[in-house]
């Protein structure tokens, strides 16, 4: 599966959880716009989703780190900057985490 495909079937997993379980679902939206929202924050959205990055690494989240990725391209986040988060990751994560980082080279070639 591609990183393309893996952020579409995340979308479309909560696409269904909102028409399943809505209550849930906007409970989980709420808490990520509080979150994401860059007013007031001391982090802007860029830097919240290299973070992102870098944890969906460490969490083996591989349509998590689709997402992330795809979200800090489109808050303004350069490929280097993506990669040095994901190292970040391999660097608390070790071997494991180097192998989910692979996962990011994928998708910025799939997601750009």
């Amino acid at each position: 599966m591609s990183m393309k495909d893996s952020f579409q079937k995340a979308m479309g997993w909560m696409k269904e959880f909102s028409k399943t379980n809505p209550e849930q679902m906007k409970s989980f939206q709420n808490m990520m716009e509080a979150i994401e929202k860059e007013e007031g924050a001391a982090l802007d959205k860029k830097t919240k989703e290299l973070i992102a990055v870098a944890l969906s690494i460490a969490r083996d989240c591989e349509w998590c780190i689709a997402c992330h990725v795809k979200f800090a391209l489109e808050a303004g986040a350069t490929e280097e900057e993506i990669l040095e988060a994901a190292w970040v990751a391999v660097l608390m994560g070790g071997g494991p985490a180097l192998m989910h980082a692979g996962l990011v080279l994928e998708a910025l070639k799939d997601l750009k």
